[in-house]
């Protein structure tokens, strides 16, 4: 079992790294193997349109997400984080996430019929956090719900959606023993939906 976290963030000792970072760490302790990487750290391009992706699933766009392509398949569920940027998720996360659009699959004679690949392959479970320098859940604006929507289309279980607030300057987010909790608690949560499918699927073979 694998979980590959994705920090949206271009601090890389900042509060969504920080977040992600711990509930990679609580799953590492529960011998779950994990992956971290940073968005800032490739180089991609945002989804043009151009549909080359609709009868093989796959991005023709060569750049650096052909290589986190390979990580995303891999893993069975993934952490991912995002600041929020003047009330919604930054733009390396929004292209991210639109790159995504390939493992959409449509009827070729109706596009209101869909389903995601994780649909055929076998769903998918998903952490989303969202940070936050204000102190009030609605100047987060749109990251959540940005965060969660695409996943859910994509065929991924979102099984907890975390919200931090009042975090700015970087490790802010350590001094408030509330937020480690929470990131602690949503990895052993992800654990225990792992761990109980995989002994599911075992004892209905």
């Amino acid at each position: 079992m694998k979980v590959l976290g994705i920090i949206g963030s271009n601090r890389k000792a900042g509060n969504t790294a920080t977040m992600v970072s711990k509930i990679l760490s609580t799953l590492e302790e529960m011998n779950i193997e994990t992956e971290k990487l940073f968005l800032s750290d490739y180089n991609y391009s945002s989804c043009n349109g151009c549909e080359g992706c609709r009868k093989t699933y796959k991005c023709v766009l060569k750049d650096d997400m052909q290589d986190i392509y390979k990580k995303i398949m891999e893993a069975d569920a993934i952490v991912i984080g995002s600041p929020t940027y003047f009330y919604n998720i930054t733009a390396e996360t929004k292209a991210f996430l639109d790159r995504l659009y390939c493992y959409e699959i449509f009827d070729s004679d109706d596009r209101s019929v869909w389903i995601p690949l994780n649909e055929v392959l076998g769903l998918k479970y998903a952490v989303t956090v969202s940070v936050c320098e204000q102190e009030r859940e609605e100047d987060m604006g749109f990251t959540p719900l940005a965060l969660i929507k695409p996943l859910e289309a994509l065929g991924y279980r979102v099984i907890e959606n975390l919200k931090v607030l009042n975090v700015f300057e970087a490790g802010k987010v350590n001094e408030i023993p509330e937020n480690i909790k929470k990131a602690e608690n949503a990895g052993k949560k992800l654990g225990k939906y792992m761990f109980l499918r995989r002994n599911i699927a075992e004892s209905v073979k």
